[in-house]
């Protein structure tokens, strides 16, 4: 696999900010892929910067644990060239944020506490074009196992108005139904119970049917303009619209369900769809089948400066995936956890330069 046309080789003078970053914090993000895939390798994503390719510098990296930041900035300018990545459209990359809630929650149910996060069901089946039914919408990924075959599965409107009662499959109880939206939306999230205890659910499976934003459909109807959508404006619709949002939430047929996960880094996000931790900051999901996991990447976005006030200009190491994040130059950058996080998260979505750190081997300058 060649290295696609839409990787232009750039030097390292040539990215804003990149003598001015913290570049010990995206090193220790990437020493954590470094250790994982000894267990598991990562697949090669198709724009061809080779998994294979990353070897010396993970080996390299799992031996060095304590550099500092001249040292980390030296490591990637050793193992690595930059190439800056072309929207396929010539269009500009874009940004997005992402982060993990911390909620109240009930292991019971409760007047209070009456909104559920459910695991995943029993008969709910992985599908591709190997047993997928004919007719049966290639999107779809998951569907029903009945007794007369496979069938499309129930629909957020239908789960919630209790389509899976009776299943046992409620992890946690909430108190707000956005709430439990917005953590379905995220992935993740860290549920502080009412008996003392801290835990964390993340992904495990989805219905499988088509994401669909309640920013968008609230523009569509003309209740918030396209350029007013964030997290913070929808939530604030729909405390002032609490009888419209069953209406709004189900115009999304996805439903997410979870499952229970350590929270062994209490400074660290969940683990992810790269199987290591997030690291608020340094941790960015991408394309997944354009991209490789483990690779670095320079985002140059100097309209963005909700994380530091500054301008945004930071390595990322990619560690996550997501079904919106789609096209070479788009990526989603993990805020971290809580409320703060979140306030940093739901309003990103900036322009930005992506500049992806290709291994030296694969760019004949080894």
């Amino acid at each position: 696999m060649s290295l696609s046309p839409l990787l232009v080789e750039k030097s390292f003078g040539d990215l804003p900010g990149w003598n001015e970053d913290d570049h010990l914090a995206a090193f220790e993000a990437f020493r954590r892929s470094a250790f994982h895939v000894l267990t598991k390798p990562y697949r090669t994503g198709s724009l061809g910067i080779d998994f294979n390719a990353f070897s010396p510098a993970y080996a390299e990296a799992r031996t060095v644990s304590a550099p500092n930041r001249l040292q980390a900035r030296a490591f990637f300018e050793h193992h690595f060239l930059p190439a800056q990545i072309r929207a396929e459209n010539g269009a500009a990359g874009l940004v997005t944020g992402f982060y993990e809630p911390e909620v109240e929650a009930s292991p019971v149910r409760t007047p209070d506490f009456s909104v559920p996060l459910l695991s995943r069901p029993s008969d709910l089946i992985d599908i591709d074009d190997a047993n997928r039914p004919p007719g049966m919408d290639p999107y779809l990924a998951f569907a029903r196992q009945t007794a007369t075959g496979l069938t499309e599965y129930p629909d957020r409107g239908a789960i919630e108005r209790g389509a899976l009662s009776g299943k046992g499959l409620e992890i946690a109880w909430l108190a707000d139904k956005v709430d439990a939206f917005f953590i379905h939306v995220q992935g993740a999230a860290r549920l502080a119970m009412n008996d003392g205890r801290l835990r964390r659910v993340t992904y495990a499976a989805k219905s499988g049917q088509r994401f669909t934003g309640p920013g968008k459909v609230l523009s569509e109807i003309g209740e918030i303009p396209l350029e007013k959508v964030t997290m913070q404006s929808i939530r604030a619709w729909f405390k002032a619209h609490p009888d419209r949002v069953d209406e709004i939430l189900w115009r999304n047929r996805s439903y997410i369900f979870f499952r229970e996960a350590d929270v062994e880094y209490a400074a660290l996000g969940p683990i992810a769809a790269a199987k290591v931790p997030l690291t608020p900051g340094r941790s960015i999901a991408v394309d997944r089948l354009l991209h490789t996991f483990g690779t670095p990447f320079h985002i140059d976005a100097p309209s963005l400066t909700a994380f530091d006030g500054r301008p945004f200009r930071r390595l990322m190491i990619a560690q996550d995936t997501g079904s919106a994040i789609t096209g070479p130059a788009r990526g989603d950058l993990f805020a971290g956890s809580g409320d703060a996080a979140g306030e940093i998260a739901g309003v990103v979505r900036n322009a930005a330069d992506f500049y992806a750190l290709v291994p030296r081997s694969l760019t004949g300058a080894a």
